[in-house]
């Protein structure tokens, strides 16, 4: 297995956040780098996982199951995030797999998630996506519905991590990312999912916690997608 490549384009991302983390004089061990291997198989994932990479982040819990067991069966210590939209029914199954759940964004899914924790004995982390724009196209709660929707995941019990955000493709995204910022300092949570290949050390310099980066680390998707 031939590794130069991966880590070359990991090296060189992992050196743009840092440069950017010195920037904003935050510590670059204050961000976790996803690498959102969504769409690509394990042939595509395991140099990354041999150069050292653990976090990874997938879009469909399905697509997860078929990959990750047997990764993670060679890389016990590899760490899954949820980056996609999560259907109510898949709940259960998403607690099993994923370490973190980026995706959360209204009761329903809320309440199944605080049941399936319960009966799985397992907490992955959960972050609140807010649809800053209110894109039609996009989940996420409203910033009205932001409060309710906290409290309410407050009270069944899940371990709310941060927010997480998908700023408008065409836009600037940097009033984005510090209006999310200031969302999580408003209602006193810490994580910041948020920044993308295209704009990862942008985000980094807002706050980011976490940056989800695909097409950067492993090239073009065949099909288009706004999660990394």
């Amino acid at each position: 297995m031939d590794t130069a490549p991966a880590e070359a384009r990991l090296a060189e991302i992992r050196a743009r956040i840092a440069r950017a983390a010195r920037l904003a004089r935050r510590a670059t061990d204050e961000i976790t780098l996803i690498a959102v291997s969504k769409t690509h198989d394990a042939d595509s994932i395991r140099p990354l996982l041999a150069a050292g990479q653990r976090d990874f982040g997938e879009n469909r819990v399905q697509e997860a199951a078929t990959k990750w067991p047997t990764l993670k069966a060679g890389y016990p210590d590899a760490r899954l995030h949820l980056v996609g939209q999560l259907q109510s029914n898949k709940a259960a199954e998403a607690v099993e797999l994923f370490d973190a759940i980026h995706s959360v964004d209204r009761p329903s899914l809320v309440e199944a998630l605080a049941k399936a924790l319960t009966q799985s004995g397992r907490s992955p982390s959960c972050f609140i996506q807010v649809n800053l724009a209110e894109e039609e196209q996009k989940g996420g709660c409203s910033v009205a519905e932001l409060s309710a929707l906290l409290e309410h995941a407050r009270n069944a019990g899940l371990p709310i991590a941060g927010l997480m955000c998908l700023p408008p493709a065409d836009l600037e995204p940097a009033p984005w990312f510090a209006l999310l910022a200031e969302l999580a300092q408003r209602h006193d949570v810490s994580g910041l999912s948020m920044g993308m290949s295209g704009d990862y050390e942008t985000a980094v310099t807002i706050g980011a916690t976490h940056v989800r980066i695909g097409t950067a680390l492993f090239g073009e998707r065949e099909s288009g997608d706004v999660h990394a």
